[in-house]
């Protein structure tokens, strides 16, 4: 028979690493989205005025 190999042991600061570097990337995307949105609304008043 053929042995299996042995999972990696679970690393909990890698897994941190990661979870903290999606958490930034989802703040900085919710940030632009936010901005976004307020030009887009300044813009709007701007046509409208």
């Amino acid at each position: 028979m053929t042995e299996e190999p042995q999972p990696e042991p679970f690393d909990e600061a890698e897994y941190r690493r990661r979870q903290r570097s999606r958490a930034n990337l989802m703040a900085w995307m919710l940030g632009g989205l936010a901005i976004l949105f307020f030009f887009i609304t300044i813009a709007k008043m701007q046509i409208f005025a």
